[in-house]
C-alpha cells in the first residue's frame, strides 16, 4: 500500500498514511481535526546500476559468434 503524507492547515503537523490507491484522501488532522491537504513527496524508487536491458543481465554476455549469428537481427552492437 501507498505511503501518503498530509500536512494540517490549523496546527501545522505532517504526518504520514497508509491508504490503498482507491481510498479517500484525508480531509481531516488527525491531530486536532483542522483541515488537511495533501503533500507530493519524493518517491524512493531509484534505477541503480546495470541489468535493465536486455543486454545488461548478469551472466548473460553473448561472444561475437553469437551476435553476427543473426539470432538477434534487431539488436544494435555499438
Amino acid at each position: 500500500m501507498p505511503l501518503y503524507e498530509y500536512k494540517c492547515n490549523e496546527c501545522n503537523e505532517t504526518f504520514e498514511v497508509l491508504q490503498r490507491f482507491n481510498d479517500e484522501p484525508l480531509e481531516t488532522c488527525i491531530h486536532c481535526k483542522g483541515k488537511v491537504e495533501k503533500l507530493i513527496s519524493a518517491s524512493s524508487f531509484q534505477l541503480k546500476g546495470s541489468g535493465w536491458y536486455v543486454t545488461d543481465y548478469k551472466n548473460k554476455k553473448r561472444t561475437n559468434s553469437e551476435l553476427n549469428s543473426g539470432s538477434n537481427k534487431n539488436a544494435t552492437i555499438k
